[in-house]
């Protein structure tokens, strides 16, 4: 694995704020999570164009928010085919409110799926039922309200939801770089 530091949650949000993207930084990472985990990559178009998210209004692109997104497709990328699993859906710190980061599991996961279908991965018919069955999963959650009664079951459960989403996306990730073929009709 990379031993360059990984971009965190709130360097990126610092990025996405400067761009005026409207996404946050777990819903973010989730899009570029799936699109990669799709089997796609951004060929002729930027990542954003690839992602389909535009800036609100016109924008002073700096070079570092863009290297800021590049070394984020890049690290997501590698942590996806890391063999020593360490992938990790981006997430605000331990720190925060539980229901902030229960929050940004659910629009990690709608990123997620977004990303996926951009991948066109789901619409070629080949994925086994496992990796459906995960899809079906993920939009559950990324659907979800969540309701906290009791502090540490409320943050046990989400540990044990965002774990399911980690070993998921790292499933589907396997699954169609296992298919053997760009799912996404882009030619590498």
């Amino acid at each position: 694995m990379n031993t360059e530091p990984m971009i965190g949650y709130d360097e990126l949000a610092d990025a996405l704020a400067r761009l005026r993207l409207g996404t946050d930084p777990a819903e973010f990472h989730g899009s570029l999570s799936g699109f990669l985990a799709g089997g796609a990559k951004p060929v002729g178009q930027t990542l954003l164009e690839a992602l389909r998210l535009d800036a609100a209004g016109e924008i002073d692109r700096a070079a570092q928010d863009d290297a800021v997104l590049l070394d984020m497709m890049r690290q997501t990328e590698a942590s996806l085919a890391d063999p020593e699993l360490g992938f990790e859906p981006l997430q605000p710190a331990d720190d925060r409110p539980l229901a902030d980061r229960a929050d940004a599991v659910a629009g990690w996961c709608r990123g997620f799926l977004g990303g996926f279908g951009l991948s066109g991965a789901a619409s070629h018919g080949q994925l086994s039922e496992e990796a459906q069955e995960i899809l079906r999963d993920l939009a559950t959650i990324a659907g979800s309200e969540f309701d906290f009664g009791d502090a540490s079951e409320d943050e046990d459960a989400l540990i044990e939801v965002f774990e399911f989403v980690r070993v998921g996306a790292m499933l589907l990730h396997a699954e169609v770089a296992s298919l053997g073929r760009n799912l996404s009709g882009s030619v590498h």
